[in-house]
């Protein structure tokens, strides 16, 4: 009896299977979409090109299904209706399902939560050039979509074809790990470079040149990610590895947890809750209680366990949150140095701030330079670190994370001492005069309220 589950054999079936030849468009489609071809095979040929090799055109899936039948002319080309995840789920049900669970669709609430993320330019945000054009796959309100047609064209509300990409939507593709490489790369987030580096993502690269047997394991970013082709993709620790509850009979871990949770603004100084935290759980970024932790870790040990002994595996996974554990340590030394800072003075708290702390989703917005290091050191450093350790980088890990980490550290403690010793040679110049001021970043943006 064959072992694959009814949801994946009626995928397949309707699919042709893995790899099933490319077939001509199916008569429907064709004969639907034949007034759409006669303008666009001349005004965007490879849009055509790509839907006539499309698995959609070979199943009778034609233009009308999923852009409507509004747009007729040249000129109301404004009618036709740009796809969502619902569009996508009138035949797609169970994979849409999956995904709406899941951290991708909270990626457009997870952006717009990050407290200085209206800050930056329009075709940054709105426009998809940059933070936008990856977490433009996540769900929107009805609000969002209307507002990012009246900003930016009412792109980006689909979601499916940042994997599956228009008008293809190939499953081929989205299995290749290429097709995570366009978001998981570069700055707090290189998990691509991390893969491509590893003994897994050489592993893959040699068994597609043949150069080892095509029976050998060679996991990719969907084996480990996206088991059995679920699309809810979601991790044990989360993106920022900050959760809850606190590490039972480690009183440093928690410590240091509870800095950082302050730093981040869902704590307050005294480690009460804030406002941020009903935003956080909202976006889903952190993992806020035991179960969903071992849920995901109960996932991961599985894969694992299919190349790897299942002691190896739990070890492994245990080193890398042992290094979190570590990297959590330094980080939260260097967010009680600047907090320092403003608790003897040295730091005015900023214009908006709700207390004097350091706030760590301010960014590059961050008020002060002793602060943007700070942001650097949390947000590239520290995920570099923890991120290496369990993508199986040992370079990324050291010279891109853990060196780093202590550098950073070497650093804010030196420019503390400096902004101190400046505080108080001011204080002595202006003895009997008006008192310094403290120091505050010149032509600094407002600091948003927490």
């Amino acid at each position: 009896m064959s072992s694959i589950p009814i949801p994946l054999a009626l995928a397949l079936a309707l699919a042709g299977g893995p790899g099933a030849p490319v077939q001509a468009a199916g008569p429907r489609a064709a004969r639907g979409a034949a007034a759409c071809v006669a303008c666009h095979r001349t005004t965007s040929p490879s849009i055509v090109a790509d839907w006539k090799a499309s698995r959609h055109a070979a199943v009778d899936v034609g233009c009308t299904d999923c852009h409507g039948a509004d747009h007729t002319t040249a000129t109301d080309s404004a009618r036709a209706r740009l796809p969502t995840p619902d569009t996508c789920a009138g035949c797609h049900e169970a994979q849409v399902a999956q995904f709406k669970r899941g951290k991708h669709a909270f990626a457009w609430a997870a952006v717009k939560a990050m407290p200085t993320f209206h800050y930056q330019a329009l075709a940054v945000r709105e426009g998809l050039k940059g933070c936008g054009g990856c977490h433009k796959l996540g769900l929107k309100t009805e609000a969002e979509a209307k507002e990012l047609k009246e900003t930016a064209g009412g792109y980006g509300v689909a979601g499916c074809d940042a994997c599956h990409t228009r008008h293809l939507f190939s499953k081929a593709e989205a299995r290749q790990p290429e097709a995570c490489k366009t978001c998981h790369m570069g700055f707090d987030h290189p998990q691509w470079e991390m893969y491509e580096s590893s003994k897994h993502g050489v592993r893959a690269d040699l068994k597609r040149l043949k150069a080892i047997p095509g029976s050998a394991a060679a996991p990719t970013c969907q084996t480990c990610h996206m088991q059995g082709g679920d699309h809810e993709v979601r991790t044990a620790w989360g993106f920022l590895a900050v959760r809850l509850p606190m590490p039972e009979g480690d009183a440093q871990w928690t410590a240091d947890r509870v800095t950082i949770l302050q730093g981040l603004g869902v704590l307050d100084p005294t480690g009460k809750p804030t406002a941020r935290l009903a935003v956080v759980k909202a976006a889903d970024v952190a993992r806020l209680d035991q179960a969903s932790f071992d849920r995901e870790r109960s996932k991961m040990l599985a894969t694992c366990s299919t190349c790897h002994a299942a002691r190896f595996a739990k070890e492994q996974l245990a080193l890398a949150d042992g290094l979190i554990r570590d990297v959590d340590h330094v980080t939260a030394e260097a967010i009680r140095v600047v907090a320092g800072l403003y608790a003897d003075g040295t730091l005015a708290r900023p214009k908006g701030y709700a207390s004097a702390f350091p706030d760590l989703l301010t960014f590059h917005d961050a008020p002060t330079p002793i602060e943007q290091r700070l942001f650097v050191m949390f947000l590239e450093h520290r995920m570099r670190a923890f991120q290496g350790a369990f993508h199986a980088s040992p370079d990324y890990v050291t010279w891109y994370g853990w060196s780093e980490l202590q550098r950073d550290l070497t650093e804010i403690r030196a420019m503390a001492d400096e902004l101190r010793r400046a505080a108080r040679i001011d204080a002595r110049l202006g003895a009997g005069s008006a008192p310094a001021a403290p120091v505050t970043a010149p032509g600094a943006a407002p600091a948003p309220t927490r």
